[in-house]
């Protein structure tokens, strides 16, 4: 009976040990125990040949992956031992175990095909956004044939088991030292055929059909926030489970407001009197309220006056964000015979401290060319 020793204990490595290390250790042993540096040792020549046959099998992954779980069974026939790679059935079956859930598994029927994912544009308006809204939408999409309840088969019969691929959905060809896999041709991966197909859906189990569906939109979302309905995708093939409805949402521009995630921007013009002498403006929001703004004396054009938890709520959470209006002093281009003269008489009185900035900027171009 022949002793089977360990492949990394033959390498002299750890069952962890990366490419690099495997490689390193094989050439130190190959060259330590090469029969022509060892003439006539029997032993040395034997050892040789594990340590070639140990490397052989875990510079491989996936042979690698085979030993590493079920050892040297991986690689052993059913008539008895040989080396990797002389019984291919054997670590065929290994390789299938160790990545049959992504090759299917062996033995399993096919998964139903499940109804594709169906995407629907919605606009709202940003108050629509801020309260929320239950609205119906109208989709054309596929649903399970009402003749044959999803079947596909005629009333009163029933599909059967392909006779191809013996229900598997899947056939099977050996080329070389690898098992192609594909969709059966006969049943394209049901695992079933219909010889007496439904008339109305022509075997499908679905047929097109126009539904009028709610959608909650909960406040506060925002542009391409996703709304998903649950099963109201397409139908699945002969019964299979549907897909889903995802509603892309879409906000109107708005009159007023610009929006980052829930904070709203507004831009006021406001009289140069008002930025000179202060008061108040009043801006109504997507809630409804009026929300009344001081300006102080002196303002500035682009000065940003910030009203907290005046913005838009927070999604699924609780509070809101901010609201942040920008001002902008309008000059007057439209003045009367007294507003005129009430200006100049103004003009004549300044001093250049009214106006610090004007009067920094223009001292600063009388230096430069003086």
């Amino acid at each position: 009976m022949t002793t089977e020793v360990d492949y990394y204990e033959l390498l002299e490595c750890e069952r962890g040990a990366d490419d690099a290390t495997l490689k390193s250790a094989y050439r130190k042993l190959a060259m330590r125990w090469h029969p022509d540096r060892n003439p006539g040792d029997d032993a040395a020549e034997a050892r040789f040949k594990a340590i070639n046959e140990a490397y052989d099998c875990l510079k491989d992954p996936q042979k690698r992956a085979a030993y590493d779980r079920f050892g040297h069974a991986a690689f052993r026939g059913g008539a008895g031992g040989g080396h990797p790679g002389d019984d291919f059935g054997a670590f065929s079956d290994i390789f299938e175990n160790i990545f049959g859930e992504f090759m299917g598994g062996r033995g399993g029927r096919p998964s139903p095909r499940r109804g594709a994912d169906l995407r629907y544009d919605m606009e709202i308006t940003l108050e629509e956004a801020f309260h929320g809204k239950r609205g119906e939408i109208t989709v054309d999409v596929s649903g399970a044939c009402d003749t044959c309840q999803g079947t596909g088969a005629r009333p009163g019969t029933a599909a059967r088991g392909c006779g191809t691929c013996g229900g598997m959905g899947k056939v099977r060809a050996q080329q070389g030292f690898f098992v192609v896999e594909r969709t059966c041709p006969t049943c394209h991966g049901a695992g079933q055929v219909i010889a007496d197909p439904c008339t109305n859906c022509r075997g499908e189990g679905r047929v097109d059909k126009t539904k009028t569906l709610t959608v909650n939109i909960p406040p506060g979302v925002d542009e391409g926030t996703r709304v998903r309905l649950s099963g109201e995708g397409e139908a699945g093939l002969r019964g299979a489970p549907p897909g889903d409805l995802y509603i892309f949402l879409h906000i109107k521009r708005h009159a007023i407001f610009e929006r980052e995630g829930t904070t709203l921007y507004a831009r006021a013009p406001i009289s140069f009197t008002t930025a000179a002498l202060g008061g108040s403006i009043c801006i109504p929001g997507p809630d409804g309220e009026r929300h009344e703004l001081r300006i102080a004396p002196g303002t500035q054009s682009g000065r940003e006056l910030r009203q907290r938890g005046a913005g838009m709520p927070v999604l699924q959470g609780r509070g809101r964000g901010d609201l942040v209006v920008r001002i902008e002093v309008e000059t007057p281009t439209k003045l009367t015979a007294k507003q005129r003269e009430l200006l100049e008489a103004f003009r004549a009185t300044e001093t250049g401290q009214e106006c610090p900035q004007s009067k920094g900027f223009l001292d600063t171009l009388r230096h430069m060319f003086s």
